[in-house]
């Protein structure tokens, strides 16, 4: 039985793969866990390394699954590496780690995330397992808080996702900032994740954890008994460098799927609403709204 998988996508990681490795061994959980890492075709030596740390992993006590898609060279994206990262792991519990990352036994965190690109290079603490698994259920999605490094970049960003509070994790998901737990710091159970899950496949420019994040809202909404919770100290380091791998997501993409959610879960309810001094994001969410709400606005 295992407890938890520290689940870890991989493509041309070579850079980061082997400070990410070494230092997942510093956690502090006692409990049985492994580390589950897919490659998606990598043109780099991500692979070599890969499999030089298997023997090393397993001496620590740690269980340690490689998988690989070497079937053509062309990736398929971070949704489906995610998924078959977590296919094949088989712990009760999932870290959602990303492969260019690292854990320190020092508190220096950092993050890039930009509602178009995902900049992905996340830093684990050495408490981070131990803390989300002490709080973790089969309902719940825990996140936490992190440190932002540069700490002048993303300012407002990051001081909207580390002071939200409880009731805000879940009034806030509609906002242009996106998820109100950030994918790096994602820990849930097995259960949750094959019910609400699996990522969006779809590949580049999909915002899969937008999409997942909204599947939970919903489980929710029907009574299902998702939570949200935030382990209240920074347990993530999310860096961004220029040499790193970056994501491009559509922006009206996420408008789209915003704008849905929003009208499912909230505007839905409501009777009238005002959009209120919003300049240009107001106008165009008015244009965007389905008619029957554009009439309880009207009629206000």
């Amino acid at each position: 039985m295992v407890d938890v998988s520290v689940i870890i996508p991989v493509y041309n990681s070579a850079q980061w793969l082997q400070e990410t490795l070494e230092s997942l061994l510093v956690q502090r959980f006692t409990g049985k866990w492994e580390v589950s890492i897919y490659n998606d075709s990598s043109t780099d030596n991500s692979m070599d390394i890969i499999k030089s740390y298997k023997d090393k992993f397993i001496s620590n006590g740690i269980g340690y699954v490689i998988g690989s898609d070497e079937s053509t060279s062309k990736p398929k994206g971070v949704g489906y590496t995610r998924n078959k990262a977590i296919s094949q792991s088989s712990g009760d519990y999932l870290c959602l780690q990303d492969s260019v990352s690292a854990i320190f036994t020092t508190v220096c965190i950092n993050i890039e995330l930009n509602v178009i690109l995902l900049l992905q290079d996340d830093l684990m603490l050495e408490n981070r397992i131990l803390l989300q698994y002490q709080q973790a259920d089969d309902h719940t999605l825990v996140g936490s808080r992190f440190i932002r490094e540069p700490t002048d970049s993303t300012i407002r960003y990051t001081k909207w996702a580390n002071t939200l509070n409880s009731k805000q994790l879940y009034t806030q998901a509609f906002t242009s900032f996106g998820p109100t737990l950030i994918i790096p710091t994602w820990f849930m159970s097995r259960r949750l994740f094959n019910k609400y899950g699996p990522f969006d496949e779809t590949g580049q420019g999909t915002p899969e954890d937008l999409i997942l994040f909204y599947n939970l809202i919903r489980g929710r909404e029907r009574g299902e008994g998702v939570e949200l919770k935030r382990v209240d100290e920074p347990l993530i380091v999310y860096r961004y460098h220029i040499n790193n791998t970056t994501l491009s997501i559509n922006e009206e993409t996420i408008w789209e799927l915003r704008v849905k959610a929003l009208e499912e879960h909230v505007l839905s309810k409501w009777k009238y609403f005002t959009i209120w001094n919003a300049g240009k994001q107001g106008r165009r969410l008015y244009r965007t709204i389905s008619e029957e709400n554009k009439l309880k606005q009207e009629d206000r």
